[in-house]
């Protein structure tokens, strides 16, 4: 669906994005990961064929782009560095237009397609209201509205989620499954790891301009090989376990031991009392931490 080889992007002397791969399969929701200034929106951009890579080949549905740019965007919904609009037009106008821009359904039905997609987005009762009294989150909306209008194959969205609340985030996240479950792969960068763990099957994570880690979401909440142990006996239960006992503080030990039960009899027979013990499973934002460097926006003295 997305295939991204060595892809490269510098200005001047700034390496935006430093040869990187990316392999999106149909049926994916593929959450791509990064802090702010790490490349995610520009890569999104030379997927699209809004910038041109540097060095490095894309190939979108197996075809080169941008060179088919013309065949295969009809097939794609995108949403890139947050929602434009002609903002003295309605949300329905803003939409009419739009769909006007380029190949997409026919003209009869055109109406009809409109306000299906202001219903899916949550902005059905306010699609004749102008853009301009929209909210940030309204018009988000309205972007995403306008990435669906051609049932696309494939969606491309750059933190679609900004600018929402709690509700909101929860509505997009249903829909974005929902249109997965109907056969929709879905691309999408951010930086809410909660959300993008909620709701990907795949992520791969961006660090400076470069993919530090692409894996399925199945794979990564597998168990680390190590188990929690709760017990009011800390420095009983660190003097038996030695360096296998790797991190602890006043009432649990992380000890390396992939097997709890088996850490349980031992812990019990030395008579260390033992309230619950479970194997670790790491957060995704554990594991994007330990696969990156400080934040990129940050500044020392």
């Amino acid at each position: 669906m997305i295939a991204a080889t060595g892809l490269t992007k510098r200005y001047g002397s700034l390496c935006a994005v430093d040869d990187i791969d990316l392999a999106v399969h149909p049926g994916d929701i593929y959450g791509f990961l990064g802090a702010n200034g790490s490349g995610k929106t520009t890569t999104v951009r030379m997927l699209l064929g809004l910038v041109l890579p540097t060095s490095g080949s894309i190939r979108l549905f197996d075809e080169a782009m941008p060179k088919a740019a013309h065949q295969v965007l009809p097939r794609v919904g995108a949403l890139v560095e947050g929602p434009s609009a002609y903002r003295h037009l309605s949300g329905h106008t803003h939409l009419s237009l739009l769909d006007g821009m380029g190949p997409g359904g026919p003209r009869d039905s055109r109406r009809r397609r409109i306000a299906d997609v202001l219903d899916q987005v949550g902005l059905a009762g306010v699609g004749s209201r102008p853009v301009k009294a929209y909210s940030l989150g309204m018009r988000q909306r309205l972007g995403l509205a306008g990435a669906l209008l051609r049932s696309p194959e494939l969606l491309i969205l750059d933190e679609p989620t900004n600018g929402l609340d709690p509700q909101g985030i929860h509505e997009v996240r249903d829909l974005l499954l929902t249109l997965n479950r109907a056969g929709t792969t879905v691309f999408l960068s951010s930086h809410l790891l909660a959300e993008v763990e909620q709701l990907c099957t795949r992520v791969g994570v961006l660090d400076r301009g470069r993919v530090v880690l692409e894996e399925t979401m199945d794979t990564l909440r597998t168990p680390s090989g190590r188990t929690v142990v709760h017990t009011p006996d800390i420095g009983r239960t660190l003097a038996l376990l030695g360096d296998r006992a790797e991190q602890y503080d006043d009432v649990t030990v992380t000890v390396r031991a992939p097997d709890p039960a088996a850490l349980n009899a031992e812990l019990v027979q030395a008579g260390v009392r033992v309230s619950a013990l479970a194997p670790e499973r790491r957060s995704l934002e554990q594991i994007v931490l330990a696969a990156t460097g400080p934040s990129a926006d940050r500044v020392d003295a």
